[in-house]
């Protein structure tokens, strides 16, 4: 318990994302000085091993789950040619977007020509699995560590490494600390019937309480359901049905319809990505759930530096799993059929460590891939991820029936469309796929 308690405090930490100082002691810093020392030596051998790899001829294509202009995009596109002038290999990144995800399965079935792809850690894991190549090996003689928490999330779903974390990231609600300040908001919500005061305390100074993009449905409601059931629970449901038989379940569907049905949504809610996003932006709405990179996409798209806030997703009354916080990734796998998975290896080590690494952590906004180096946009989530205790997935436990993958998003934008209007009807629709 003290150990949880420790990670929320860390977590509340982040959340003066727009004013990132802070002191520390000098025995503290000293202390942290030597572990990153000796982290940084063994991350900076494996980018220089990779830097030095003579793969003159070798062409390399990667697919990414960014957009072309975007922060990520152009870190990549400059490591890629770096990478080219120190191997000379030829890195061929072509830009897919968010919805690479819904073309990946076919594509690599196909036996496209793809060397390296990235994703959710969590579909590489299970959805991808059979199509990713076992990183292991090749890992260790790197001298890659990581994050030990999402590493071992990856073993346990996978049976082995199969990917590299690109994007680490922490989640739960963020929010824009000037429109709690404008409706009177003075404390962050813990429970979920304090949440739907604050709800109700926006709405009433006109802003709505939350913005939701249909990209993240699934994980936004995964976030209450875990808080009902916990994952193992869900995955018992994902992979046998059940719903209706479950008190959780359906008391998690209804508190979602009754939140709809109270008008806590922003207008045009669930949208299209990123236009719900956004409206935090414009000063529409207040809160979204989801993990860091909003803060960072919404001031660059926006051209606004918002007063960022963020606490962990309320506890619900009788809940499995109250206290659990989202650590997850956006990760790089390479494909099991790759004729240069050295060379696809070496350039995944080459963007997610060392100086490539801290490019993209400070151009993005994001969490560093290698806890070695700095997070400046995020103080505290290093230690928060480094330490892994009680870490939840992103939809890890629904993502275990990857059959339904796809129908179980349909139902839950359903439900947030208020096109479902009570938890019975959402499990009864749930079950009925089965």
């Amino acid at each position: 318990m003290k150990k949880i308690i420790a990670l929320l405090l860390a977590l509340v930490m982040v959340l003066g994302l727009a004013a990132c100082g802070g002191t520390e002691t000098t025995e503290t810093t000293e202390a942290a000085a030597g572990t990153e020392a000796a982290a940084g030596t063994e991350a900076a051998a494996g980018t220089e091993a990779a830097a030095a790899a003579n793969y003159d001829g070798v062409e390399l294509t990667m697919w990414s789950m960014w957009s072309s202009g975007e922060p990520q995009a152009t870190v990549i596109e400059e490591a890629a040619a770096a990478f080219g002038e120190a191997t000379g290999a030829t890195v061929n990144v072509e830009f897919k977007g968010r919805e690479l995800n819904q073309i990946l399965t076919a594509s690599l079935e196909a036996g496209e020509k793809i060397d390296i792809f990235e994703d959710d850690q969590s579909r590489i894991s299970q959805v991808y699995v059979d199509y990713t190549a076992d990183l292991t090996e090749m890992a260790e003689a790197a001298g890659y560590v990581g994050y030990p928490a999402l590493n071992d999330r990856v073993v346990e779903l996978a049976g082995y490494l199969n990917s590299i974390v690109e994007q680490p990231q922490v989640g739960g609600i963020f929010y824009d600390k000037d429109a709690f300040a404008a409706a009177g908001i003075e404390s962050e919500p813990t429970t979920w019937a304090e949440f739907l005061e604050v709800c109700q305390q926006l709405k009433d100074a006109g802003i709505a309480p939350l913005a939701l993009d249909t990209a993240y449905t699934n994980f936004t409601f995964y976030y209450h359901l875990v808080r009902h059931l916990g994952e193992d629970g869900v995955k018992e449901l994902a992979l046998n049905g059940g719903w209706s038989d479950s008190e959780g379940a359906v008391a998690a569907a209804q508190e979602i319809a009754d939140l709809v049905s109270a008008g806590y949504l922003v207008e045009g809610a669930p949208d299209e990505y990123p236009s719900s996003q956004n409206k935090i932006g414009m000063g529409q709405a207040a809160m979204i759930v989801l993990a860091n990179y909003v803060t960072a996409e919404v001031n660059s798209t926006m051209g606004v530096e918002i007063n960022w806030g963020l606490f962990n997703y309320p506890a619900v009354d009788g809940g499995a799993d109250n206290t659990c916080i989202y650590g997850g990734a956006n990760s790089l796998a390479v494909s099991s059929y790759s004729e240069n998975q050295q060379a696809a290896f070496d350039f995944i080590m080459f963007l997610t460590t060392g100086e490539w690494d801290q490019k993209m952590a400070d151009t993005a906004a994001q969490i560093p891939a290698d806890p070695s180096n700095v997070c400046n946009s995020l103080p505290g989530a290093i230690e928060t991820l480094s330490a892994g205790e009680n870490l939840m997935s992103w939809c890890d436990s629904i993502n275990a029936n990857p059959d339904l993958m796809s129908s179980f998003k349909t139902l839950t934008a359903e439900l947030y469309e208020g096109k479902i209007t009570t938890g019975a009807d959402f499990c009864a629709a749930m079950d009925a796929l089965y």
